[in-house]
């Protein structure tokens, strides 16, 4: 892979106080995408933010906004997410029966559709997916809070659907999301991620820090 690993800082780890200066912050700081965590408390153990909270962020930056469904069941809420400036939207399969139906759908509202696998969900899952998804995310995390350590199993997983993508010829994002550290992010793109959600690591040390951080996750 030439092309530079993309860094999307996941505002969950923002001052929520101030998130569209945060969000313009980061922008300003060279970050490639803006990465929403959405958590619905039933799902996943926590509950962030809603269609609302996008809608309005989305005029504080032009860089595409990657949006991450932690919901269920998740289709009554992908139009609000696509209305509200989502440009990927990312489903888990287990947060609904029908995934490839759900897929359809983000593709529907002209967005690009990725599926995410927790750490216990196993490649496999995409067999009857990878022809239909622009993205693949692998949580290196349970998801549900920030600030987590990396699980390194997921490393495996990491290599096994770098191998399904290349098969499909087609340019689908691998990405990783969850304890990426300025440790364990070059172990994520060895293995063949080339999207990186990184929180606390984007976010430490203020907006000052902003820029070397992202420099820093992605090697330069």
């Amino acid at each position: 892979m030439s092309a530079p690993v993309k860094i999307a800082p996941s505002i969950l780890s923002a001052d929520f106080a101030k998130l569209g200066e945060e969000i313009r912050a980061i922008d300003a700081a060279g970050c490639d995408w803006i990465h929403v965590d959405v958590m619905d408390g039933h799902f996943v153990p926590n509950i962030t933010i809603g269609p609302a909270v996008v809608k309005a962020l989305r005029p504080h930056s032009d860089k595409p906004f990657d949006v991450h469904l932690m919901i269920s069941p998740v289709d009554a809420y992908l139009e609000a997410f696509a209305d509200a400036g989502a440009d990927i939207i990312t489903i888990h399969p287990e947060a609904g029966p029908h995934s490839h139906r759900t897929i359809q759908a983000i593709k529907a509202l002209g967005k690009k559709a990725g599926v995410v696998l927790n750490p216990a969900t196993p490649a496999k899952m995409l067999d009857y997916l990878i022809d239909e998804v622009d993205l693949v995310l692998v949580m290196s995390v349970n998801p549900g809070f920030g600030g987590q350590s990396f699980i390194s199993s997921q490393l495996r997983k990491i290599e096994a659907i770098r191998k399904m993508i290349d098969q499909t010829g087609r340019d689908i994002h691998l990405e990783v999301d969850g304890g990426i550290t300025m440790d364990t992010a070059p172990l994520a793109i060895s293995a063949g991620a080339d999207v990186l959600v990184a929180g606390t690591a984007s976010f430490t040390g203020g907006p000052g820090q902003y820029a070397a951080n992202i420099k820093a996750l992605r090697g330069e």
